[in-house]
């Protein structure tokens, strides 16, 4: 029990800089920035808080954050690229304080965003919830996936299957895999101790994925929008604990 007491007090300390990296990001999303500028505000508010972003150079990846914009599904690399009226964009940050890892993302609506758009990223966000609010030791991981498949596909949404939520605490990414689809009752047990990401990336049209040249960025393949939220989560004995909660109380756009 003390062991987990330990770990969850540094995922808590991992979690809250990746929060407020992105609470501090929010006001500088807008029309006219790179997200390269992003992404260099990300580094250095990370690192000026004693922490450092684990996806730099992490398996070779050049970048402290990763921004994916419209139908970019996960991954997407921050660039010279600008950001316009209408654009919908993921950013994931991954910190590291004392050997722990916080992982989080959200979605920014850049300007007037459409509709559609706006509906997704409110689907996705709530089958992320939804998820969370079940966990407690004892439940499963398919009731994790079916949460989120069941919900979003009444919608008319679709789940990506090609990438998953993860273990996470000394290591960026451990076991076990946490799939944002699935079938209830089935799949390990939850237990308390066990600290894990639940990240789901939701398409508005198929599922099918296709990686771009350059190795990390994952487009929808009918360029369809596709939105994710994540939160890194610890089992406690009788539910559970988010640990990248916003300290601002930022959840989905609007950010107000």
């Amino acid at each position: 029990m003390s062991d987990y007491l330990e770990k969850f007090e540094k995922m808590r300390i991992a979690g809250n800089l990746a929060a407020k990296t992105l609470d501090m990001l929010t006001d500088n999303i807008k029309e006219g920035v790179t997200t390269d500028h992003i992404d260099k505000l990300g580094y250095e508010f990370i690192r000026d808080h004693g922490g450092y972003s684990a996806p730099l150079y992490y398996r070779g990846f050049k970048k402290s954050l990763c921004t994916s914009l419209n139908h970019v599904i996960c991954h997407g690399v921050p660039s010279d690229r600008v950001l316009k009226d209408g654009d919908a964009l993921n950013v994931d940050v991954t910190a590291i304080i004392d050997d722990h890892y916080g992982d989080t993302s959200r979605m920014f609506c850049i300007g007037n965003t459409s509709i559609k758009v706006n509906n997704l990223i409110d689907a996705t966000y709530q089958s992320m919830m939804r998820a969370i609010k079940i966990l407690k030791p004892g439940v499963k991981l398919g009731d994790i996936g079916f949460e989120i498949q069941s919900f979003v596909e009444a919608k008319g949404y679709s789940v990506v299957r090609d990438f998953c939520g993860h273990g996470i605490s000394t290591t960026f990414h451990e076991a076990p895999n946490i799939l944002h689809y699935g079938t209830k009752n089935t799949g390990m047990e939850l237990r308390p101790g066990m600290t894990f990401t639940i990240e789901p990336m939701i398409n508005a049209g198929k599922y099918d994925v296709k990686m771009l040249n350059d190795g990390w960025t994952a487009v929808t393949k009918d360029k369809s929008l596709s939105a994710q939220f994540e939160h890194t989560i610890g089992i406690t004995e009788n539910g559970y604990e988010i640990f990248t909660e916003s300290a601002k109380g930022f959840s989905k756009p609007p950010y107000i």
